[in-house]
């Protein structure tokens, strides 16, 4: 027979509700505990980051950009005048002589306003060769005259002289006498007369030949111009070089001043390079330059510094002081390190992927002999090529991470294996 004992469940309902307490306030601690646990440091393979070690030195500011080799030196020739085009003797990429005609032009209009010039200036020439002779005739007529004029002044002057010695002798009368006397002074008056219309006209024969001649000037310019003009109907480049530009087909009318063709000198070549505005605020002319053409590096200065932005950078254009290297060619690819500023005595390291001039980044530090890294704030100063200047954040013999460990944002600590 079973005796009831109260007292027994009593105290199971008590230990049951004291352990699911204890095993409720046994889970809440842990679970408080496991939610203030940080995350795993994750692991990043040792040989896949690139790292660099802080220094303190010297240090040289340079700027790099992408580029082209262009011509020094390019000769644009525009039509002279409007025609159309006859004949193509060459393509582009051909050598040319200043000499060479790359294209014959014809006009038709001009060939015939060229041949009426030339007939125009031979009936100036003629003209004037005519008022010569005819002005030459008209003096000669005139000095004659005024030969005779004087022939009888010197025949009136010696009767004159006879009468007044037969005076003197008694045997001429004192009017005969007199009537010389006027006559010889009215042949004298008429004498000197005579000789100044010969001086007068022959000044005047330059006057009038001068008037012919300017017209014939203006006609000898006028088929000058004409004559030229026809010539540059037969295009020549003008310089010795390579053509470049030939934009032209045959048939073509092309109008006064339209672009027919380019010309450069291969050997006169500059690079042209492309750098971020950000950068080239540093760049000044004459600054040194070295150009890798990927066959050679030809050393340079800054010659010009194109003021326009465009798509985020400006042009720099760099004398090549070296000589080319085989291959170097307008409008191959270069690569182009323009040097700065030489710095004495800062704290630098090598620049980190992800990590602009002046400006405050999170950099992986190696601790623990190069077992873990953690995340510390940097401050960057002036930035080069391969280099930046450290301001705050790392001190000299410090090892850095530098590749990129965007993967790692989240985390304050990485392990290296």
């Amino acid at each position: 027979m079973d005796i009831a004992r109260p007292e027994e469940k009593r105290r199971k309902r008590t230990r049951r509700l004291i352990y699911a307490g204890v095993g409720l306030l046994l889970a809440a601690v842990i679970t408080t505990a496991l939610a203030r646990l940080k995350p795993a440091a994750p692991s990043v393979d040792r040989t896949t980051v690139w790292t660099d070690t802080v220094k303190r030195g010297p240090m040289l500011l340079q700027v790099r950009g992408l580029g082209t080799l262009v011509p020094e030196t390019t000769w644009t020739v525009p039509a002279a005048t409007e025609g159309r085009v006859a004949k193509r003797y060459l393509l582009p990429g051909t050598p040319v002589k200043a000499g060479t005609v790359i294209l014959d032009l014809t006009n038709p209009q001009l060939e015939q306003e060229t041949l009426d010039a030339e007939y125009q200036l031979k009936g100036a020439e003629a003209s004037l060769e005519q008022t010569k002779a005819q002005l030459q005739n008209q003096l000669m007529d005139k000095r004659t005259q005024a030969a005779s004029v004087s022939s009888q002044y010197r025949t009136a002057e010696m009767q004159k002289d006879a009468k007044e010695q037969l005076l003197k002798n008694g045997l001429a009368a004192m009017l005969d006498v007199k009537t010389a006397e006027v006559q010889a002074e009215e042949l004298e008056k008429q004498n000197d007369l005579a000789q100044k219309e010969v001086e007068t006209f022959a000044n005047s024969i330059n006057a009038q030949l001068a008037v012919q001649q300017a017209t014939v000037d203006q006609k000898r310019a006028l088929f000058g111009l004409k004559k030229s003009q026809l010539g540059e109907l037969h295009v020549k480049p003008g310089i010795d070089g390579v053509l470049q530009e030939l934009d032209v087909d045959v048939g073509q009318q092309v109008a006064q001043g339209t672009v027919l063709l380019k010309v450069a000198q291969p050997s006169q070549l500059k690079a042209a390079l492309q750098i971020a505005e950000t950068q080239a605020k540093d760049v000044q002319v004459g600054q040194a330059a070295s150009i890798d053409t990927h066959n050679g590096v030809i050393q340079g200065h800054v010659i010009r510094i194109d003021p326009a932005v465009l798509n985020g950078t400006r042009t720099v254009d760099v004398k090549l002081d070296g000589a080319l290297p085989p291959g170097a060619v307008p409008q191959l690819s270069v690569e182009g390190t323009i040097e700065i500023e030489h710095l004495t005595d800062v704290l630098y390291v090598g620049r980190p992927v992800h990590g602009d001039a002046e400006s405050t980044i999170g950099l992986f530090k190696l601790v623990d002999g190069g077992k873990e890294a953690v995340r510390v704030s940097v401050v960057l100063g002036r930035a080069s090529v391969n280099t930046v200047e450290i301001r705050k954040g790392l001190e000299i013999g410090d090892e850095v991470i530098l590749s990129d460990m965007s993967a790692s944002d989240n985390y304050d600590r990485v392990r290296l294996q």
